[in-house]
């Protein structure tokens, strides 16, 4: 449903009332209630727009910059092995055949497997000092990276990387859907995840200072850039564990009046702030849910060329541009492409909605490039850089899948599951990726290429599977929504499903 009309139909009931006339168990309130229920007294409630757009500048400037340096270091700490590869570390660790891709690939398995208990913890936990908690420790494992003796150390360090990377993008998801309603969420995912694309043009830059650390240093230059980049995110851990809050209710730069107008803007969302409570009847409504499954498949496809792009875009750089230097500096504008799509995307959201419509709109130039890098003979060099530059377009798609994620699962338990298993079949696509390029296809790699062109077709149509999906859950249900009105009520957060919830209407 466009987000644009979330709240404009409502229903005739007494703030405060159950339309059912009865209340939902206490352990399924959601903790927004009990703080709301505790501020009964503050006066004046209803803000105007300005006012809400004040406060909501007020959040951004709090918390966005904290998701986005985290989602910047979570990209970079992955792709400083892309760039490693043209710094030496085969001859260094002396990796033989398909290691390095083995390395890449099971960084995502570790990321895969652990997605599974962060389900649990992101339930039991505040997702912020869960962050926070995770993020220091892959800065560990970054920096321990550089101790790499050969394949085998170098591929625990990976591990590492990817056990505690795990949680990134479902903590991200929870923490961006408790301060937001659905559409001003949208350019919000889209900030943070803005910081792939400044991995991008930092990491080619980062790189190319590093390659000109001395040979006859003590520590080659790859190595002192996983130790720098190590402590750096570090560095970020500990700023994200103290500063940014576990919920709207507990923000110190918030007034309890600024609190309560927040809760109730957001209260239309229908999925509520956080319950600790931990459900196994919502993980099962989770595995009988069609959107799921296609959301899952969706993003896997998606993910296969992301993980070209993270793991092999400076090798398929270099293959063409032969000054290892000079290669890093060319992957640069890969992160600008990047940008450009996520922006578009995320304020084309917020005034159209449509998600479904301007996925496809980046994964038609991402088929183009495919396309390019395909055909076109590596003599074409400036034609093969502008379709590995444009395959970039891809990456944009999957911040509109997050934000989905986030709006279309009610119930906490069903939605940090749902958002486990969407960064879970991010890593699947992410295996697949680096597998396709095989030892045997070098120098020009073209399966792995033809890989890029299928699986966005494929993503293509599984989205246009969900739009017709969410469309025809939308019109069962009939027309009408939530509304901020009902904020008092017991049932705006009594932590129900989306499919328990009769009000709650599908975003595509």
């Amino acid at each position: 449903m466009s987000d644009t009309k979330e709240g404009s139909l409502k229903e005739a009931q007494v703030p405060g009332s159950s339309s059912s006339g009865e209340h939902p168990p206490a352990s399924n309130i959601d903790a927004a209630w009990d703080f709301l229920d505790a501020n009964r007294g503050v006066e004046d409630v209803h803000a105007s727009e300005a006012e809400l757009k004040r406060l909501r500048r007020k959040i951004d400037w709090h918390i966005v910059p904290i998701m986005f340096c985290c989602y910047t270091m979570q990209f970079l700490d992955k792709v400083i092995l892309n760039y490693a590869a043209v710094m030496g570390i085969h001859a260094e660790l002396k990796l033989q055949g398909n290691d390095f891709s083995n390395v890449a690939t099971f960084l995502f398995v570790a990321l895969l497997v652990f997605e599974i208990p962060n389900t649990y913890f992101l339930q039991k936990v505040p997702a912020a000092k869960w962050l926070g908690a995770n993020v220091i420790l892959w800065g560990v494992a970054t920096a321990c990276g550089a101790a790499a003796t050969g394949y085998a150390s170098l591929l625990v360090s990976r591990i590492f990387l990817g056990i505690f990377e795990a949680t990134i993008a479902p903590s991200l998801m929870l923490i961006s859907s408790q301060w937001y309603t659905k559409s001003e969420a949208a350019p919000r995912f889209s900030f943070w995840y803005l910081g792939l694309g400044l991995g991008q043009i930092l990491g080619g830059a980062i790189s190319y200072g590093f390659q000109h650390i001395s040979p006859t240093a003590q520590l080659s230059g790859w190595r002192v850039m996983f130790v720098v980049l190590g402590c750096v995110t570090v560095c970020i851990g500990l700023w994200t564990f103290f500063l940014l809050p576990d919920t709207p209710m507990k923000a110190p730069w918030l007034s309890e009046r600024e609190k309560v107008v927040l809760l109730k803007h957001v209260s239309v969302n229908q999925t509520g702030i956080q319950n600790r409570k931990f459900r196994w009847s919502e993980i099962a409504e989770a595995l009988l849910d069609p959107q799921l499954y296609l959301l899952l498949l969706s993003v896997v496809l998606l993910s296969v060329s992301s993980g070209v792009v993270t793991t092999y875009s400076a090798t398929l750089i270099r293959g063409i541009i032969l000054n290892p230097k000079r290669a890093a500096l060319m992957n640069m504008p890969s992160g600008a492409v990047s940008i450009f799509f996520t922006l578009f995307v995320g304020f084309a959201i917020r005034k159209q909605s449509n998600r479904w419509i301007w996925i496809i709109a980046c994964i038609i130039p991402a088929i183009i490039g495919g396309a390019l890098m395909s055909f076109l003979p590596s003599t074409n060099k400036a034609g093969v850089l502008a379709g590995i530059y444009l395959v970039n377009a891809v990456v944009a798609p999957l911040a509109v899948f997050y934000n989905w994620t986030a709006a279309n699962f009610g119930g906490a338990t069903k939605r940090a599951f749902a958002a486990a298993v969407l960064s879970g079949s991010f890593s699947i696509g992410n295996i697949i990726g680096p597998q396709t390029f095989q030892a045997r296809d070098a120098p020009g790699y073209r399966p792995a290429k033809l890989a890029v062109m299928g699986t966005q077709a494929g993503c293509a149509f599984t989205t246009v599977c969900l739009f017709g999906y969410y469309y025809w859950q939308n019109k069962k249900r009939g027309a009408v929504n939530a509304n901020e009105d009902e904020y008092l009520s017991q049932e705006a957060w009594a932590g129900m499903t989306d499919r328990q919830n009769k009000k709650f209407r599908y975003s595509y």
